[in-house]
This record gives structure tokens, C-alpha cells and sequence, in this order.
């Protein structure tokens, strides 16, 4: 790439991507149109909160620290089915979620594969066999507990969360390269 040709972005993870990860991409790929080269579209952050059906604080609390997780405001989620065993019924919040798109997408990125990440204690990486098939690749984390924007003196009960990161790629292959380049500890 030549030099007037650099993105300048205030972003660390997203001017990576413009400036280095997106030739490395091209060339490793073959790609000769700089529009087939794969990108990361969005990010989906989502946080199931069983208790919610008891309990409406406690699916509030989950959509403060979700928010608080992605600086981005949650949704509840409602459940589409009822089950009777889990106290359960058509249209009840049951959950959280948030989709990132953009620089905040890029700001979460870079704060989960460089800061939350090291966090975990025994971690050796996710494993590849997440991938839908259409390069898409979902991850869960078992501690919300690990992002430094959660205080952890007001937590009254650890909660997991899935991330899923949607690529524009259609194979798994070129989507496994992407999130290898933006440092993502996949394998």
C-alpha cells in the first residue's frame, strides 16, 4: 500500500485492519478486487438471563452491564416459545443482546482480544469448529466479569455471554484467516 494511500483512523484495531491486515488478506487469499476481500460486518454481543421469569431486576441488571460491556445500549430479548418446566411463557424478556456494527464493533474487538481475554484464567485459545459455514464464527465467554468496565464489588451473580462475529465472507477459510490476522486466539 502506498504511503498517501494509509486510512487514518483514530481506532488501533481498525486502522490495523486498513493499513496492514486488509494487503496481508489479499495477497495470502488471492484476491485481486479489493471489494471481495473478507471484513468483519458485525459483532452480536447476547446474554441469556434464565432468572428474568422470577425475577425482572435481575434482567435489568444484565441489560445495565450488557450495555456497559458493548457502550452500546441492550435489548431485552423475548422468548418465542413457552416452556412450562422453566416457568416460561410467549413473549417474556429471558435475555439480552447488542449488535455492534462500526467503530464501536472494531473498540470491542480490540478490547476483547487484547484486554478481556488475557483476563481468563487457564485459556488456550477457542476452538475452530465454531464456524456456521458461511464464515461466521461464535464464541462464548463463561465470565462477564472479565471486561474491566464491570465493577466487580456490585456483580451479585457471574454471568456468561456469547459473541458472535459475523464476517462478509461466505467460507470458513477466509474468514479463519481474518480473525487469525486481527489476533483473535483461534486453535
Amino acid at each position: 500500500m502506498k504511503e498517501e494511500e494509509k486510512v487514518i483512523l483514530k481506532n488501533g484495531l481498525k486502522e490495523r485492519f486498513y493499513n496492514e491486515i486488509k494487503p496481508k488478506l489479499a495477497k495470502e487469499l488471492g484476491i485481486k478486487n479489493k471489494f471481495q476481500i473478507p471484513y468483519v460486518t458485525k459483532v452480536v454481543l447476547n446474554m441469556g438471563v434464565g432468572e428474568a421469569s422470577q425475577d425482572s431486576k435481575k434482567l435489568d441488571v444484565a441489560l445495565e452491564e450488557l450495555s456497559m460491556i458493548a457502550g452500546q445500549k441492550a435489548v431485552s430479548t423475548k422468548a418465542k416459545k413457552s416452556i412450562a418446566t422453566f416457568k416460561i411463557r410467549v413473549g417474556m424478556s429471558i435475555g439480552a443482546k447488542v449488535t455492534l456494527r462500526g467503530d464501536k464493533m472494531y473498540e470491542f474487538l480490540d478490547r476483547l482480544i487484547n484486554i478481556a481475554l488475557p483476563r481468563v484464567r487457564d485459556f488456550r485459545g477457542f476452538s475452530t469448529r465454531s464456524f456456521d459455514g458461511h464464515g461466521n464464527y461464535s464464541l462464548g465467554i463463561r465470565e462477564h466479569i472479565i471486561f474491566p468496565e464491570v465493577n466487580y464489588d456490585k456483580v451479585d451473580k457471574i454471568k456468561g455471554m456469547d459473541v458472535t462475529i459475523c464476517t462478509s465472507s461466505n467460507d470458513n477459510k477466509a474468514a479463519f484467516s481474518l480473525l487469525k490476522m486481527l489476533n483473535l486466539p483461534i486453535g
